[in-house]
């Protein structure tokens, strides 16, 4: 049991997590509200959101270039997949403030402290780990956020952006929005570094469900929950028509039947998952990459 269950007594009622988020205060209480999103009302979700919302950080040359650049993308997909999402949920799951949330973040602060990052590209892929979730809920999820919620979530990545030295964060949520949505108009452009990232990333993702075989259709499945500029900058093809509307069905049917079925009462931790990369397990030092030397 993580630092943040062990710390929320409500995790061992029986009344639905959804509702007990009521109860709480988004400023106060962002935190336990993240970790009740993220791991049981939307645990799929949450994981499938934070993807694409790695794939719309890819359209934006100036990062896609530095991520092809280091090599670890492209040379250690597996790798530097697992490092980030381990990272990220290890924050999470036991809180900023906890032995192994300041760990992780130390460890994300010293990899990104090799490069010169301009503050609005920290910015740019702050916002997408706020909206992409709450784009991902409203068109895919099993019922939308709640303002409460997405004030939570806005709340929660603006303190982990103090702990990283991120300035300028816009102070209200749909402030940040205007920028998500400015700096993608300014910034979306198609270069080759962009699809060979959003190629090897997306195989990734396919190969955990599909075999190699299947990856054609899979990828055109995957176009179909991107949007036209999204699809645009990374240089893949606009699916059919067909094809998205069966898709946007079955997803729909999928919500609908997540709707009249219990969330679940034990927390789906990202850490707890079995990873080919760590068979023996991790240690968070560990993660992320390192100078060349190393």
């Amino acid at each position: 049991m993580t630092k943040l269950a062990a710390m929320c007594p409500y995790l061992m009622s029986n009344k639905p997590f959804s509702r007990q988020i009521k109860q709480l205060h988004p400023e106060k209480d962002h935190e336990k509200i993240a970790f009740l999103l993220s791991f049981h009302c939307f645990p799929w979700d949450m994981e499938k959101a934070l993807e694409f919302a790695l794939f719309r950080t890819f359209a934006v040359p100036s990062i896609s270039r530095l991520l092809v650049a280091t090599g670890e993308f492209t040379k250690r997909t597996r790798k530097r997949y697992d490092d980030t999402e381990l990272i990220l949920y290890e924050i999470l799951e036991n809180g900023k403030a906890s032995e192994r949330g300041k760990a992780a973040i130390g460890r994300m602060n010293a990899m990104h402290g090799r490069f010169h990052i301009p503050n609005q590209d920290y910015l740019y892929v702050l916002s997408t780990f706020i909206f992409e979730p709450i784009r991902w809920m409203d068109n895919w999820g099993w019922r939308p956020f709640t303002s409460k919620e997405k004030e939570a979530i806005f709340i929660n990545y603006r303190e982990l952006a103090r702990l990283m030295g991120i300035k300028d964060v816009p102070d209200t949520l749909s402030e940040f929005e205007s920028f998500n949505m400015s700096y993608e108009k300014e910034h979306f452009a198609f270069h080759p570094h962009n699809r060979l990232l959003g190629q090897k990333t997306l195989d990734l993702l396919l190969g955990f469900y599909l075999p190699h075989w299947l990856f054609v259709p899979g990828r055109h499945v995957a176009f179909c929950l991107m949007d036209a500029p999204l699809r645009k900058a990374m240089g893949f093809p606009d699916p059919p028509r067909a094809l998205q509307l069966l898709v946007r069905t079955g997803l729909k049917i999928r919500a609908f039947g997540l709707s009249i079925m219990p969330e679940r009462k034990v927390p789906r931790l990202g850490t707890q998952r079995k990873r080919d990369t760590y068979p023996k397990g991790y240690q968070i030092p560990d993660l992320g990459t390192f100078n060349s030397s190393k």
